[in-house]
């Protein structure tokens, strides 16, 4: 699939929320986020940034409740998008990680994408409330996001004691390593990068 036509719309309503998420895989980083939860757009933001992925996401959820099924089910749709922009996932690089420090806080992200999506967890975070965020949603969006978009992800902390700085630098790493694993790869193009012919 050539650059520049990697775009999927996605939308889901249920009961709990209604989200509407576009991305480009192929973008400069330009975001456009509204969820209703400030903590978590900034996340979103950071995402798209640094993966330099063209991303607007949509939300309205129940956050009257509190944020989990929002951002729950922005990892959800999130994932399903980067699926589906992938398209046949031929030429791709299918692997990338990155180490992102912020002040204190030092985190990996490694991606493979694999077709088995798949969360490996070990941030070492203070359990708070940022803002209107729980800090705990972390891992929910990452379980999400990886379980639907096909992808095995590691995201590990390597130091870190300030919780907004752990999550920060956790999805930035995860938005470039995925931008490193979904680059097309001239020499392989029209080649699916799998022994198995199967992703």
């Amino acid at each position: 699939m050539a650059e520049g036509t990697r775009v999927a719309h996605v939308t889901r309503t249920t009961k709990e929320t209604d989200i509407d998420i576009t991305i480009d895989l192929d973008g400069t980083g330009i975001t456009d986020i509204q969820t209703g939860v400030p903590f978590f757009d900034h996340m979103l933001d950071a995402f798209g940034r640094h993966g330099l992925f063209d991303l607007r996401v949509r939300a309205k959820g129940d956050i009257e409740v509190d944020a989990h099924h929002t951002v729950e089910d922005c990892g959800i749709v999130l994932g399903q998008a980067i699926a589906q922009a992938l398209g046949d996932k031929r030429g791709i690089v299918r692997f990338g990680n990155s180490f992102v420090p912020m002040d204190e806080s030092l985190l990996l992200a490694a991606i493979d994408i694999s077709g088995r999506g798949q969360l490996h967890y070990a941030v070492d975070l203070p359990i708070q409330i940022i803002g209107t965020f729980d800090t705990s949603l972390a891992k929910e969006f990452f379980i999400a996001l990886a379980s639907n978009a096909g992808l095995t992800l590691h995201v590990r902390s390597l130091a870190g004691e300030n919780a907004h700085h752990i999550i920060e630098a956790a999805f930035k790493a995860t938005g470039r390593a995925l931008c490193q694993a979904t680059r097309i790869d001239a020499r392989i193009a029209n080649v699916l990068p799998s022994t198995k012919g199967a992703l």
